[in-house]
């Protein structure tokens, strides 16, 4: 193996970390589910990241909580 087949290789992906990274809370899963959102691929997590980062755009800049009166 020669340096260039190195250099090309790529990069392992961490889909946790990424979803983590993107304020996921993915440790807030149970085992098994954490484990298919570990096993998904770049391009379906870009998509998930695409779509919080949609819906934190369209919630404003704070959130009230729900205000339930008697």
């Amino acid at each position: 193996m020669d340096s260039d087949e190195v250099l090309t290789r790529p990069e392992p992906f961490d889909a946790l970390a990424t979803l983590r990274a993107a304020g996921h809370p993915v440790d807030l899963l149970n085992e098994r589910q954490r484990q298919v959102f570990a096993e998904l691929g770049r391009p379906e997590v870009e998509l998930l990241n695409s779509i919080r980062a949609r819906l934190d755009a369209a919630a404003g800049e704070v959130e009230g909580q729900d205000l339930k009166l008697v």
